[in-house]
């Protein structure tokens, strides 16, 4: 088949959620799955873990970590041009509502369905921002998106630096036979390294009492989840991933308005943004699995929002599997594998609640408690279930009812009555 001028926007732009959707559950296995400090600890779980458990985590370093979010961001970014200056635009206050209602339910994913990595929140908050946003040119908006990653890379090398200062001063100290005769300074440093670690460096009775609170019962995983909720809300979203999403998101407004995201572009466009962004995104993470491998899994090496190159890698990674995607929309090759990505796609809010509660139930107090008792290995066969179970049941939803039943929820509280969901 020749490739088209322009790909259905509802086919492209779905056939990305969908993939990106079924990408993000790569990284939120591990944090219902495994004790929390291994979420941003590799190490903690690695140093004594099998040949295969390292080669699956090397892997989605390579092709998933931050990627998926960066381009789920993106999309989200373009979902707001779409909902607001396209085809019969939305106003503001529509904008607004629906907003605050996808807070709402980041809210209840993240306490009720227990899962304190939600990124609903972080994507409603940054979504208030955008409106006054939507009209600016596409070259403005690259411009924006452009300074903003460049600032959180600047952040993130000295995020590094100063913990790397932080740590030498923690060893100065621990080596000291008088710790007390040393610079007060130096002991602050020290002693913020230390803060810093003990999220990341849990010991035995830690991890015991984690394991109990989240095995427990849903009472006593509600209350342990709580305090990681807390900690994401007031301090980790609105210091790193509030910007992070905001970047990526405005950057998505930007590739909408040029209409990259919608396979308007050439076929040669699509393929040597495939082409260059594999080669950047492949190359950084290479860079900085071998980094993390060599060093034995130190935490330097290891934790995302201390490496400088990290959004190189994971946008270029992004814009690679963009290009790759929308180039098959646009030959129309994988029919099948789109239409099922598609209708994961169109139901993105009721998939990604699903996954949070099905993992709820599979890990936590709520269910069967299994929390701890997996390798990473065995938790990527329980994704394939989860991705199959969802590729199955999007398709077979939809082709009974125009809606998924959560975004059917969304919309009527979005515009105050209630559309039809069935296709009857």
């Amino acid at each position: 088949m020749q490739p088209t001028n322009e790909v259905s926007r509802i086919e492209s732009l779905d056939v990305l959620r969908g993939f990106a959707l079924l990408g993000i559950l790569l990284l939120n296995i591990l944090g219902f799955g495994l004790v929390s400090a291994s979420y941003s600890n590799p190490g903690f779980d690695l140093i004594n873990a099998s040949a295969l458990d390292v080669k699956v985590w090397a892997g989605v370093e390579l092709f998933g970590e931050g990627a998926m979010r960066c381009l789920f961001s993106i999309l989200f970014g373009a979902g707001v041009v779409l909902f607001t200056t396209g085809t019969g635009g939305k106003s503001g206050t529509l904008h607004y509502r629906r907003t605050f209602l996808l807070l709402l339910f980041g809210l209840f994913d993240a306490y009720v369905l227990l899962w304190n990595g939600d990124i609903l929140t972080t994507y409603a908050v940054a979504g208030f921002m955008l409106y006054p946003l939507r009209n600016l040119r596409p070259k403005t908006l690259f411009g924006i998106a452009g300074s903003l990653i460049l600032l959180i890379s600047l952040l993130y090398a000295g995020t590094g630096y100063g913990l790397g200062q932080a740590r030498s001063a923690a060893q100065v100290v621990a080596a000291s036979e008088q710790p007390g005769s040393l610079d007060p300074g130096l002991i602050q440093s020290a002693n913020q390294w230390k803060e810093f670690a003990a999220d990341f460096d849990f010991d035995e009775a830690d991890v015991a009492q984690e394991l109990s609170q989240r095995r427990g019962s849903y009472s006593s995983a509600f209350h342990w989840n709580v305090n990681k909720v807390s900690e994401m809300l007031f301090f980790v979203m609105p210091m790193i991933l509030l910007w992070d999403a905001l970047a990526m998101m405005i950057l998505g407004m930007a590739l909408y308005k040029m209409k990259v995201l919608q396979g308007g572009r050439s076929s040669a466009f699509y393929f040597r943004l495939m082409l260059i962004g594999f080669a950047v995104g492949l190359t950084v993470n290479g860079y900085e699995v071998s980094r993390a491998l060599t060093s034995g899994f130190d935490l330097m090496a290891t934790f995302a929002q201390m490496q400088p190159t990290y959004q190189m890698g994971r946008l270029g990674l992004a814009l690679g599997y963009i290009g790759l995607i929308v180039w098959f929309c646009q030959h129309g090759q994988l029919s099948v594998c789109r239409q099922a990505l598609a209708a994961v796609g169109r139901m993105a809010l009721t998939n990604y609640l699903m996954q949070s509660l099905i993992c709820a139930i599979i890990f936590t107090g709520l269910g069967f408690s299994l929390v701890g008792e997996f390798s990473r290995t065995s938790l990527y066969l329980i994704v394939l279930l989860i991705w199959l179970f969802q590729l199955l049941f999007s398709r077979w939803w939809l082709h009974r009812f125009k809606l998924g039943p959560v975004e059917w929820l969304w919309r009527s509280m979005t515009y105050g009555r209630l559309p039809q969901l069935t296709r009857n």
